[in-house]
């Protein structure tokens, strides 16, 4: 029986490029790929298949919005109803609302309520709820994806536009994106409690530090390259590499595709 991986915001982005690389691999994996929109999962599994026809792989439609507990009761229950486990949960899906300020689309409250609930709460609220599923496979896995802005330790390399040191005066100007960063630095405390959790049970927990990717994610991926975004596609193989048992030296870490994140 080939394993279930459960991806979070599975249609687009990250998330998308991580299908992508399970479903260029020589095994066979039954992907369900997770999303808000049933649609827009319906189309990327359609663009799946037509980029890659001679898969082995599974594609299955999971309807879930990690802001809404109902929503990820109604998914667990869909998943345990139809396989009874869960081999691989990455925890992909997340945002940042950190330039809506700029906008007064969302007052400063609401976007760090709002950042921390989808990237850290809810997050931390579908693990729970899938973790029975998780017990149940001979090898699971528990991936978080977090960011190269949460480490602590980096936050001294100024050449890094989100370590810059503004002029002194008020208000402040420049690439500033704390509450997602700092959801993030709280998802690597999340990885590190689940790590604890469920060691005893043979859980290899990691989170997995991608880089910086031109995704959509906080705005146009175009804007993000002349920054020194880079494409996509170099998390999917990364991502693929730690569920194929390629990182397993250094579970319970933050990883980066060359190495390992300081905290």
């Amino acid at each position: 029986m080939s394993k279930i991986i459960l991806i979070t915001g599975s249609n687009t982005g990250i998330g998308l490029e991580v299908v992508k690389a399970l479903a260029g691999a020589s095994k066979p994996y039954t992907i369900l790929m997770g999303g808000r929109s049933p649609q827009k999962v319906q189309n990327a599994i359609s663009t799946v298949q037509t980029k890659l026809p001679s898969t082995a792989s599974t594609f299955v439609p999971i309807t879930v919005d990690i802001e809404s507990d109902k929503s990820i009761e109604q998914a667990f229950a869909e998943v345990q109803s139809k396989y009874g486990k869960v081999d691989v949960l990455i925890n992909n899906a997340g945002a940042q609302f950190d330039q809506e300020h700029a906008t007064s689309t969302l007052s400063t409250r609401e976007i760090w309520n709002k950042t921390w609930n989808v990237n850290t709460t809810g997050t931390h609220i579908l693990t729970s709820t899938f973790a029975p599923l998780l017990l149940q496979s001979i090898d699971p896995r528990l991936l978080f994806l977090t960011s190269g802005t949460s480490t602590l330790a980096g936050t001294e390399n100024t050449a890094i536009p989100v370590n810059k040191v503004p002029p002194k005066g008020w208000p402040k100007t420049g690439f500033n994106v704390p509450a997602y960063r700092s959801s993030k630095t709280g998802l690597n405390m999340v990885m590190r409690e689940w790590h604890r959790w469920l060691k005893e049970d043979g859980v290899k927990v990691f989170a997995l530090s991608p880089g910086y990717l031109a995704t959509g994610l906080g705005g146009d991926p175009e804007v993000s390259r002349t920054f020194g975004a880079q494409d996509p596609a170099v998390a999917g193989p990364f991502v693929r590499s730690v569920v194929e048992g390629e990182r397993d030296g250094d579970v319970g870490l933050v990883l980066t595709r060359e190495g390992v994140q300081a905290w």
